[in-house]
């Protein structure tokens, strides 16, 4: 009961608050919205930043590390694992699942949804703005991924990788 309540003030009041790093009234904004994410994922390290807009559906099964963050804007499934100290940048998209397009008899829209299939991102990992990531992928300890990156698969630990569809651009090793 009470992590529907603090659903209710995140996505009523605090979600809409200013930017986090707004001069006066960022601070608070985003200490707000930390302590509602607290009450909300199943489990919370020491967050950094949960910036406004940042939507991650009921939060029920999301897992963040120590000292990481998400962006403004941000949409994240509700069952993603985050590690320690990741970094995330604005309007990154991060998806559970997709529709169904096997049967060639039925329109795709009647097919259904695959299985949820979560997004795990290890740690010290960077993902720049406007990245897509699909479902199921596993971002690798030390990644940094390059802004507009759409990833639709996996890559070896410190990578960095850029693209659409997305390729190592070369190891930080």
């Amino acid at each position: 009961m009470l992590r529907k309540i603090f659903l209710i003030i995140y996505y009523g009041l605090a979600y809409h608050l200013p930017d986090s790093y707004l001069p006066v009234v960022g601070r608070p904004s985003n200490a707000l919205r930390v302590m509602c994410c607290h009450r909300i994922f199943r489990k919370c390290g020491k967050i950094v930043t949960v910036n406004r807009h940042a939507y991650f559906g009921n939060g029920k099964d999301v897992e963040i590390g120590d000292n990481s963050g998400i962006g403004a804007n941000n949409h994240l499934p509700n069952n993603i694992i985050m590690g320690n100290d990741v970094m995330m940048a604005p309007d990154i998209l991060i998806f559970k699942n997709s529709h169904r397009y096997a049967d060639l008899t039925m329109p795709i829209g009647k097919q259904g949804m695959t299985s949820p299939a979560p997004v795990v991102l290890g740690n010290d990992v960077w993902i720049g703005q406007r990245v897509i990531i699909t479902p199921g992928r596993h971002i690798a300890d030390g990644t940094v991924v390059a802004a507009g990156t759409v990833v639709t698969k996996d890559f070896p630990p410190f990578s960095v990788i850029g693209g659409n569809p997305a390729k190592v651009i070369k190891s930080r090793k």
